[in-house]
Formats: structure tokens, sequence, C-alpha cells
């Protein structure tokens, strides 16, 4: 019994149909790092969706010190949904288990689930933005729309490989014709764009599923602020490149892009326009979401 003393208690949820499917076999050897370094684990493996947010919601009345999710971003988003509903935020680890993993790629947690369960074990856990998309939605890295969005997470990360990143990009534009643009009004409180664009962004990360990349200088995690990315329908195959190049080398400064940062942002679109949070798709009943930067709402384990 001694051995518990001074023991944290974490709730480690485990998504056991993540992409990279790691977590069942290496569940073992993560809860044995844990208690190792004297946290006490117990497991919960999630039956369904919404069964991590439930879970995360109410860990502070079960007794728990912190949350450990493991699985893809989607499971990442469903937890810190269930956190920030919480009145008391817990600290947050993920050991990263999905296909794509940009929000680990992006605050440098590794993505062997041994070594992020080390991270946890032994490192403090750090203030972080969290994004809300209306009064009801949360997510950890991204709110999205456009050409870039649904193909790019439908597409298995074995396929982005062979065909790498400009290659990718290519195939994704290389046809005027497939491309479908919306027609946006956006607003912060200073600016104001209005256009037909095929992409865009409200971030706080590097890389978008492996296929839009922003400088690691431009971003970062905790300043309060988003990393805004509108790309406009290209009239002819000399924009068209253009965009293909400012995407290969994170270069936004030609005026087929917009690049701004905010701490909010409202869109006025078609009601039907598909929105993704963190890879998950969002419906907008109004077609004017409300996207608002959560200075350090949540603590994460990096």
């Amino acid at each position: 019994m001694s051995s518990f003393i001074n023991t944290k208690k974490a709730l480690l949820l485990v998504n056991p149909t993540s992409g990279k499917l790691k977590a069942k076999s290496n569940l073992f050897d993560m809860v044995s790092v844990l208690n190792r370094e004297k946290i006490q684990t117990t497991v919960q493996i999630t039956q369904g969706k919404g069964h991590s947010a439930h879970a995360a919601k109410d860990a502070y009345h079960n007794g728990f010190d912190l949350v450990i999710c493991c699985g893809g971003d989607g499971t990442l988003n469903e937890t810190i949904t269930g956190m920030m509903e919480a009145k008391v935020k817990l600290p947050l680890g993920y050991i990263p288990a999905g296909s794509t993993n940009d929000f680990a790629n992006s605050m440098g947690i590794s993505v062997n689930p041994i070594e992020a369960t080390e991270q946890i074990a032994k490192l403090s856990p750090v203030p972080v933005d969290i994004g809300q998309f209306n009064s009801n939605r949360y997510f950890s890295y991204i709110a999205s729309f456009g050409i870039f969005t649904a193909v790019s997470y439908s597409t298995p990360q074995a396929t982005k490989n062979i065909l790498g990143h400009l290659a990718y990009i290519l195939e994704g534009v290389k046809d005027l014709t497939n491309i479908q643009s919306h027609h946006v009004v956006v607003e912060t409180k200073t600016q104001r764009y209005e256009g037909d664009y095929i992409f865009g962004a409200v971030c706080n990360t590097t890389s978008v599923a492996g296929i839009v990349k922003i400088a690691s200088d431009l971003v970062a995690t905790n300043d309060g602020l988003f990393e805004v990315l509108l790309i406009k329908m290209p009239k002819n195959p000399a924009e068209l490149h253009k965009i293909v190049m400012g995407l290969s080398f994170s270069d936004f400064s030609d005026e087929i892009f917009e690049f701004f940062k905010t701490e909010e942002v409202q869109f006025f679109t078609n009601p039907d326009l598909n929105w993704t949070l963190d890879g998950e798709f969002a419906s907008v009943e109004d077609g004017a979401p409300v996207i608002k930067n959560l200075h350090q709402a949540i603590s994460i384990y990096i």
C-alpha cells in the first residue's frame, strides 16, 4: 500500500479503433510506464462517439488528477470538448494513435505511444489555447472548410507518403474545372475580407493533415491568437501555380492568399458549407459561425 502514497490518479481513455491501432497492443506498457512514475491509472476503453467527452467531463468529480487520451485527433477533440464543459479543468495528456496526428506533430508530442507516455509521466503540463466554434463546439488545432478539408482526411496516410507533399497538392488542385469555391465574408474586430475561396482555416498548428503547412516561426500555441489562412479561387493556370508554390514553401505573401492573426473571427457564408473541427465534420445551421480563441484554456503535457 505504501507504494501508492503521493501518487496521482489518471484516467486513461483508449480508442480501440484509432487509425494505427497501436493503442491496444501497447496498453500494458503504457500503464506500466505511468505506474512506475507513481501515476495510478484507471483504463476506460471508449465504447463509441461521446464516451470520451462524457468521461473527461466527470473525471474531477470521480477523483482523478489528470486525464490521458489515446487515439487520433478526433479522440483528442472529443476529450477536450468534455474537459471544456467541466467546471474544473484537469491537466491533459495525449498519446497519439491516429493516422494523421497533426496536433502531436505540431506540439512536439512523440507519435511513439511509449515515448508519448513517458513525456506525460515526466514533463509538466503547459497551457495552450483552445478554439471555440460557436458556443457549443471546441477544437484543439483547426477549424477549416474547402478543398483540402475533406480530401486530406479521407486519404490514407500511406498514399500521402507515396505522393509526397508537393505531388499531393498538385493532385488536389490539378484541374481547375473540379475546384469548388465558396463566397465568404470574413470579419474580425478590425478587418473585413470578402471573396470566393477554395479553402479557409482558423488554426493553431503547423500542419493540416500533412498537406497545408505553416512555418513554425509563425505559430505560437499559447499566444491567444489564431492564424487564419484563406485561399482565393484561381482564375487561370498561373494563379493555380502560385497556390501550389505558396503551399509548398509556406509562403502566403501572394495576393492569392489572405493570411492574418486574430483572437476572434466570424464567417458569413452558405449554411450548407461543410466545416471540420480537428478533422471531424461540424454542421453550421445559420452559416455564420463565430470562432474564438480561448487563451490558455487547457494545460497539456508536452
